[in-house]
């Protein structure tokens, strides 16, 4: 089938184009909102506009749509988006929503309102099972936010691997952070992977704290070629 990908950047969207492709499915485009609101209910919001990079190096087309994130509005700006998607031929979404019933509820009824069906490859996966696919597939993942008890300023940069899975699991254990980040707890940008025809480099970034969560802010970025 031809499909898109609702795509932020992030290791879910990552790994939701991965099963996607792994499936079968001949992905066309992905589909990125930037949301003017750093709080979207719906939207992946850090780093959002370096999907342009992202796509570059996946080597698969950008629709970009933009919104202004006020809640429940900013469905419709997605709903516009993807109406264009499904007159051009794709039959399919894919979705990174692991958990949240909010997102995965809207995104579906979307879809059903524009003629495509909506497939969430990784809904309600073991948390600890898909961090170490990740890891055992070689994606390169790094922190680029955080907003939970036991997360502070030293995890913005890090990558996800095996040194940083056991460190999740404690903060699991004493604080109930989950193991694989939902809920908001922190977010992810994708360098590299088995799916990717470039990597990212990073060349600048700036890490900003704000009491008690941070972002990791890309500056500047560029490909390079793998190997």
């Amino acid at each position: 089938m031809d499909a898109a990908v609702l795509y932020s950047g992030g290791k879910d969207s990552t790994m939701a184009l991965y099963k996607a492709i792994e499936n079968g499915d001949n992905v066309k485009y992905l589909v990125s909102m930037v949301s003017d609101n750093p709080y979207s209910y719906m939207f992946h919001v850090p780093n959002i506009r370096w999907t342009h990079l992202s796509a570059k190096a996946l080597g698969i087309p950008l629709f970009e749509g933009s919104t202004r994130g006020v809640e429940e509005e900013e469905l419709e700006d997605l709903k516009r988006l993807l109406k264009v998607l499904a007159d051009h031929g794709i039959e399919v979404l894919y979705s990174g929503a692991l958990y949240s019933n909010y997102q995965r509820s809207r995104i579906d009824r979307i879809c059903r309102e524009v003629g495509l069906s909506s497939k969430t490859p990784l809904w309600h996966v073991d948390p600890r099972e898909y961090m170490m696919e990740i890891i055992s597939l070689g994606f390169e993942v790094i922190v680029t936010a955080v907003a939970a008890e036991g997360l502070d300023k030293s995890w913005l940069g890090r990558k996800i691997n095996q040194d940083l899975l056991d460190d999740l699991k404690d903060l699991n254990r004493r604080f109930g952070v989950h193991l694989a980040f939902e809920g908001g707890e922190a977010e992810t940008f994708v360098l590299d992977g088995p799916i990717f025809k470039k990597r990212i480099r990073i060349l600048e970034f700036e890490k900003k704290w704000f009491n008690d969560s941070g972002v990791l802010e890309i500056k500047d970025a560029i490909l390079v070629d793998k190997g």
